[in-house]
């Protein structure tokens, strides 16, 4: 299995904790601060924002708490000044890894992913040294349940999807960014409910981790991603489902 798809079934089940602790929640508040300061406060003329209002609504976040991010980005309400920052790394094993923040503290950010990946045995990379190896797509995943295989592939390929991929209990439809909003409308028209979506950044090429060094990721890609200030964490490991258990286990 891919590093996304990996990656993105451990977040998955990382989410309630996350959820639990307040932390998805102000994650995404970053987002649609920065989003709406970026491009605007109208959801109809500014995708980024709009993907992040989607997000946040799938995962129950109240619409003040929506309408509040957004007037704190267009200025007005007052609230706290992010920088975006994205770093890149290589993790023991060779993977490399992408690490989005935004921050209210650019040297504590800084000097909290260094320490992460230089504890973990990694090295962080110079600009552009890793992030070509990953191109954005739109990334939803979609329960068993909720539509088979046939019907995902009549709904989703009609709006623009490039492929979807089977996993143990879910679909995961993949799209160029530019058709991510019609595959998102194409499923809800449908009445297909989706466990997650998003923008992602999905690596071209997979590198196959073993032995030791499969905790070593897995540990780096969970601290790294605990850290306050970081919004996503992606990487281009390839790790079996054996191994993971017994990581887990």
């Amino acid at each position: 299995m891919s590093g996304h798809s990996k990656w993105a079934t451990i977040k998955r089940a990382k989410g309630k904790a996350d959820a639990a602790r307040g932390k998805l929640f102000s994650r995404l508040i970053r987002e649609i601060t920065v989003a709406a300061r970026d491009g605007g406060g109208d959801i109809n003329a500014n995708p980024r924002l709009r993907a992040a209002v989607n997000t946040a609504k799938s995962n129950n976040m109240p619409n003040k708490n929506i309408d509040n991010a957004i007037a704190k980005g267009t200025g007005q309400l007052e609230g706290t000044t992010y920088e975006e920052i994205t770093f890149e790394a290589y993790a023991p094993g060779g993977v490399a890894i992408v690490i989005e923040s935004l921050t209210d503290n650019r040297n504590r950010t800084i000097a909290e992913v260094k320490h992460a990946i230089s504890k973990a045995g990694g090295n962080l990379g110079s600009p552009n040294s890793v992030k070509w190896m990953f191109h954005e797509k739109g990334v939803f995943v979609v329960d068993k349940s909720a539509a088979d295989e046939e019907t995902l592939m009549d709904v989703a390929l009609e709006a623009g999807a490039e492929d979807i991929v089977e996993e143990e209990e879910v679909f995961e439809i993949s799209t160029p960014p530019d058709a991510y909003e019609s595959v998102r409308e194409a499923l809800e028209k449908g009445s297909i409910t989706t466990v997650s979506a998003e923008l992602s950044k999905v690596p071209e090429n997979s590198v196959k981790v073993t032995g030791d060094d499969v905790a070593k990721v897995l540990r780096l890609m969970n601290t790294l991603d605990d850290l306050d200030d970081t919004q996503k964490v992606y990487g281009n490991f390839d790790i079996s489902d054996e191994d993971l258990q017994a990581f887990e286990g």
